[in-house]
């Protein structure tokens, strides 16, 4: 019974446990029942917070049958990434440096999650301080991909995309600086999405660009990362990069198709260097959509896009070591190799190269949405256009080859931080020995909702997001 209530979606639990087909009781138990058995196997979670998570389910049976209006997650068991503030609890990024670290205030994202009335059962493990594409942590646990635990799950929101997809919790909280939603949600063949920048606040969550941060959740289908979505969105006076726009209900036409809707094809730069097999899927995606009415646009993308991986590397970099400068100074032997390496680079580059990269996104953003949104309503791309890379090409940062790997791993996803814009990750199919491949849906900024409407026509016409990993 517990295997059947984990496997429902977030969606699904929360329509039961509205209508008292379960309880936040049940399904609390359950969670913690399966992350405490598969944890030790995928090392997903740094903490199970199972006291307070149960403590909080009896809390939540009880507000269900005193109140007549009920918070919508009321029940619902998630978890999040180590990088988000929880007053008294430990928040350490993934790190050796931090993680002892016990913050005073709870992230906005987290404090709204719980207003929503979800239940939040653990801390999940992450790359360190959030730099890094593959998943792997030379001084914490790396998390173990459920689908094939020697290839990789993706970084640097690692054990979110593992915990989402082992079935233990029913979505999650990551962050996304240059891929780090989509890329463990493409990995784990999961629905991630990477808001447009000042979507969602980043108020309590550790920084790691201030430029390039973004916040969003990790789920097993649309409908569900909708909801995370609609719960955490919205201004934040403690953040003042957050914006105003109002929220719309991202649920709100979701299921209406998306006939006569223009679907953009990039004709350069994303099917570069693409796998063969993975290219075969992700067009195979193409036609599915056409299918639904989707009117399929070939787009030619602007020149400037090509620097867009480079310069979104060196933003994150840059930005990085400015952060990190006093533990740079004091603690070196403390990071990680795969970390100090990419800091390395932040600090030997100039402060002109910053500034040009900086000062060119607003042109660079100009010329990529007169290209693309003139002609179609979204851009449809790869996300990881090779096959998983298994644990052991993807953690030797020692490697001739490495920088190459994480290089491409990162290609198609970085432009989207550069840019600003909104992007979300679609399963669609699976390669290799187990191996999950998606696609990727960039949109206008502040137009999340149409992502969610072509995402939701698509899934509803095929089952990877019904597929698990047997585990």
């Amino acid at each position: 019974m517990s295997t059947e209530i984990t496997s429902l979606s977030l969606h699904d639990v929360a329509a039961a446990l509205a209508k008292r087909q379960l309880s936040a009781v049940e399904v609390t138990d359950a969670c913690l029942s399966r992350m405490q058995t598969l944890n030790p196997v995928l090392d997903c979670a740094a903490e199970i917070m199972a006291v307070q998570a149960r403590k909080d389910a009896r809390a939540a049976d009880a507000l269900r049958d005193t109140t007549d209006n009920p918070p919508p997650l009321l029940g619902v068991p998630l978890a999040h990434k180590d990088m988000y503030y929880r007053a008294g609890r430990i928040s350490g990024c993934g790190s050796k440096i931090r993680a002892s670290f016990v913050p005073d205030h709870t992230s906005t994202a987290l404090s709204r999650l719980d207003a929503a009335g979800a239940l939040d059962i653990a801390r999940l493990n992450m790359v360190e301080f959030a730099l890094g594409v593959t998943g792997h942590n030379d001084v914490m646990p790396t998390p173990k991909n459920p689908w094939n635990r020697d290839h990789m799950t993706g970084g640097s929101s690692s054990g979110s995309g593992v915990s989402v997809a082992a079935r233990i919790v029913y979505g999650a909280l990551g962050s996304d600086t240059g891929g780090s939603i989509r890329l463990p949600a493409a990995a784990c063949g999961l629905v991630g999405m990477k808001p447009t920048y000042g979507r969602v606040s980043r108020y309590g969550a550790m920084p790691l660009s201030h430029s390039l941060d973004t916040v969003g959740p990790l789920t097993r289908t649309i409908k569900d990362n909708a909801l995370m979505m609609r719960a955490i969105s919205g201004r934040d006076e403690k953040d003042p990069t957050s914006s105003p726009l109002p929220v719309p209900d991202y649920l709100d036409g979701i299921d209406t198709g998306i006939r006569g809707l223009r679907i953009g094809i990039p004709e350069t730069y994303f099917y570069d260097d693409m796998d063969p097999a993975i290219e075969a899927i992700v067009r195979a995606s193409l036609d599915v959509l056409e299918s639904l009415g989707g009117i399929l646009v070939p787009v030619k993308l602007p020149s400037s896009i090509a620097v867009t991986n480079a310069l979104c590397g060196l933003m994150t970099t840059t930005e990085g070591v400015a952060l990190h400068k006093d533990w740079l100074k004091n603690r070196w032997d403390d990071y990680g190799k795969q970390t100090r390496n990419r800091f390395s680079a932040g600090l030997l580059m100039p402060a002109s190269g910053y500034l040009e990269a900086l000062n060119g996104r607003a042109r660079i953003l100009a010329d990529f949405a007169a290209a693309v949104f003139e002609t179609a309503d979204v851009l449809h791309t790869p996300v990881i256009p090779i096959p998983i890379p298994t644990t052991a090409q993807s953690s030797d940062a020692s490697s001739a080859n490495f920088f190459a790997l994480t290089n491409l791993i990162g290609r198609c996803t970085r432009p989207v931080n550069y840019l600003g814009l909104p992007g979300l990750n679609v399963p669609c199919g699976f390669t290799g020995p187990n191996l999950p491949v998606s696609f990727q849906l960039v949109g206008r900024p502040f137009d999340e909702k149409t992502l969610y409407r072509v995402g939701q026509a698509y899934e509803t016409a095929t089952d990877w997001h019904a597929q698990s990993p047997n585990i």
